[in-house]
């Protein structure tokens, strides 16, 4: 093969001069013919004579023209050879196979600082696989640890073609070659100052006492006093011992401000201020309990101060003796292990009834939503609001699409009802259609717009009211006018009732209303043996006062012999986990709502001796559905949180999508055993 060095066209040029100058002088010889022959010839001599030595000249040194530049070029590249060698950025070339091929001086410092021959990039950045550095596209960046100094790895592509076939291993379908220019940029001491920052910034703050008044009623007058200091000073040398600055707002209330740098240990030790305050008793028959709510990441203090205020509007939603820790969109809960109190006074729900009378006077139209998958408690509470709206004159309706087998017979009830409107129970499409800007949207039995039954309402609603005792998640129905979350009541059809005493003296609740939402209260309470207060026995008189029959209750809920099987097949299957949880899976072939009887099951797993909590699960519409419920040792709640559902401390459920029932099961379990090993639960 012969090779050629040829030159550039701009070199080729400049050396080829004398040619161009050569044709000037013959233009000029023709010229001095014009004039003399004589001197025309004396002039062709002279430029014959130009072009042999040009010739001879060009001839001779030809060699030594190409010898030297070459000479010259071989001198640039062994500079820049070396200023590459030199260059203070780490430089290295590494090819497909993960191998670096070569490396400046800086790059071969660092990586043998261990004292060791690295030949590949992995085995200096374990985490920069070779399947990494398959990535598309032209360059990436990579963040790695070496030695205990963080680097930025900045890797560029570079395409090699028909070259360095000796470098891969094994036949190539094509002559594409890949390698990669790798640089190292130390960010050590840039993150340590990012951290700095971080650390440095202030997280906002709330306290708030959840039960002053009633522990105070628990104790001696000239008690009262060295309690609240005892308290005081226990959250004072909490947050002090965090160089916290604490100020009280209120008699029950905190501001709290510190570093950010302080959370990760207060994490650590789960807040221990909730039980701290609780080990203080003086006599008091009630320990004192309080909940936090935290704000941080914010871009501004008053953001931070705006996260504050959410999060324990949070914890107090969600039964209080917690703290919630709300950084940016992330929202994060600590304890709320304890029972919640119950609320002995009714002022607020006399407060709340009022607002929910003028809310729904200024209104044309009121329509109720409850949960998807409707059960007792959402249709007695919904039937609960559309008295209150009929007793304002306003037409009122209820949105159910899908009546299952639970609900059927007490709806039923409703149907051909001289009393009751033929509409009185809508679908979506009808009520997207009547919902208008004087429309009330009531929705009832749950705070989360994933899980009502129409989502979009809630879009084109302009007025919303919200009913609800489960605890609040991190998914809340927002820009509600009227919010009334309460997780210590054992039912919203409890709240209705509570509410319609309050609501009008011309208010007058037909017996099959009461019916209605006496039957929310038992299948909620598992016949008052759940979650049950003073405040629901005190509803369930009232509603027994307004002609509700505890003969007709019983009769719409009695099993059929189907359902009654499956329940039975869910029991005799189920499974003692870790000693104390019972796990079962629930028949969803044998019943028309298995859903309804996993719960029932759940119930009933409870009766068992050693059982803390019981766990069932039902597959129903592509979904996994977890009852859960526990007695007073287990707090069911945050086991379901952690699945994403939730409920309360002792009756709880989450739903789970794309995986199957023993998929579902082992979750859970692991789930169990994490929050066992964390002591958690």
């Amino acid at each position: 093969m012969k090779h050629d060095m040829e030159l550039n066209n701009g070199l080729k040029v400049y050396l080829r001069w004398p040619v161009i100058m050569g044709i000037l002088l013959i233009v000029m010889n023709i010229v001095s013919y014009t004039f003399q022959v004589s001197c025309g010839i004396v002039v062709s001599i002279f430029v014959a004579l130009y072009f042999l030595m040009a010739f001879l000249l060009y001839r001779h040194y030809k060699k030594y023209i190409v010898r030297d530049l070459i000479l010259f070029g071989s001198g640039y590249a062994q500079i820049q050879r070396q200023l590459l060698q030199e260059m203070l950025v780490p430089y290295a070339v590494v090819d497909e196979a993960d191998r670096i091929l070569w490396m400046n001086g800086e790059f071969q410092r660092i990586v043998e600082q261990d004292g060791r021959k690295h030949r590949h990039l992995s085995s200096v950045f374990n985490d920069i696989t070779v399947d990494k550095l398959r990535f598309k596209g032209e360059s990436a960046i990579f963040h790695s640890v070496f030695l205990e100094r963080n680097y930025q790895v900045s890797v560029n592509r570079v395409t090699l073609n028909d070259i360095m076939d000796s470098l891969i291993v094994g036949e190539r379908k094509n002559n594409r070659v890949d390698m990669f220019a790798v640089y190292l940029f130390d960010e050590t001491e840039e993150l340590r100052y990012q951290r700095e920052v971080e650390d440095e910034r202030l997280v906002a703050g709330l306290i708030y006492l959840d039960n002053y008044e009633e522990a105070l009623d628990s104790i001696e007058d000239v008690r009262r006093s060295l309690l609240l200091a005892l308290i005081d000073r226990k959250i004072n040398k909490y947050i002090s011992s965090y160089d916290g600055i604490l100020k009280k707002i209120e008699k029950d209330k905190y501001f709290i401000v510190l570093k950010q740098c302080h959370l990760a240990e207060m994490q650590k030790n789960h807040f221990s201020l909730l039980e701290d305050v609780k080990t203080v008793n003086i006599g008091n028959q009630m320990a004192m309990t309080l909940s936090i709510g935290l704000g941080a990441q914010g871009n501004s203090y008053i953001r931070n101060y705006e996260y504050a205020r959410t999060a324990i509007d949070m914890a107090l939603g969600r039964g209080g003796d917690q703290v919630v820790l709300k950084a940016g969109e992330n929202i994060t809960y600590y304890g709320g292990k304890s029972h919640t109190l119950e609320k002995n006074t009714r002022v607020k729900a006399r407060v709340k009834a009022h607002a929910l009378r003028e809310l729904i006077e200024s209104r044309e139209k009121v329509i109720i939503m409850g949960h998807w998958i409707s059960d007792v408690d959402c249709i007695g509470a919904a039937i609960g609001i559309y008295r209150a709206a009929k007793t304002s004159g306003k037409k009122a309706n209820i949105v159910v699409n899908n009546v299952s087998s639970s609900v059927k017979p007490l709806m039923e009830r409703f149907y051909s009802n001289p009393d009751y409107e033929e509409d009185l129970f809508i679908n979506n499409e009808t009520a997207l259609e009547r919902m208008d800007a004087n429309t009330l949207l009531v929705v009832v039995d749950t705070n989360r717009p994933s899980y009502t039954e129409c989502p979009d309402l809630l879009k084109k609603a302009q007025n919303i009211v919200v009913l609800d005792h489960h605890r609040q998640t991190r998914e809340v129905i927002e820009n509600a006018v009227l919010s009334y979350v309460e997780p210590y009541a054992s039912s919203t059809c409890e709240m209705v009732a509570e509410i319609l005493q309050y609501y009008s003296e011309d208010l007058k609740i037909k017996s099959i209303d009461a019916d209605a939402i006496y039957a929310g209260i038992v299948i909620d309470t598992n016949n008052f043996m759940n979650k049950t207060g003073v405040r629901t026995f005190e509803a369930a008189a009232f509603l027994r006062r307004n002609g509700a029959d505890v003969t007709r209750v019983r009769k719409l809920f009695r099993d059929n012999m189907a359902d009654y099987k499956a329940k039975a097949e869910a029991i005799r299957n189920a499974e003692v986990f870790e000693k104390y949880y019972a796990v079962s899976i629930c028949p969803s072939d044998a019943s028309d709502n298995p859903t309804v009887i996993g719960a029932q099951a759940a119930n009933e797993l409870l009766g068992i001796r050693g059982i803390k909590a019981s766990f069932v699960l039902t597959e129903f519409n592509g979904q996994i559905y977890i009852s859960a419920r526990s007695i007073d040792e287990v707090n069911v709640q945050i086991i379901m949180e952690r699945l994403g559902g939730g409920g309360h401390m002792s009756v709880a459920g989450a739903q789970l999508k794309d995986m199957t029932v023993e998929e579902a099961v082992n979750r859970l379990k692991d789930t169990i055993t994490e929050m066992e090993s964390k002591k958690d639960i």
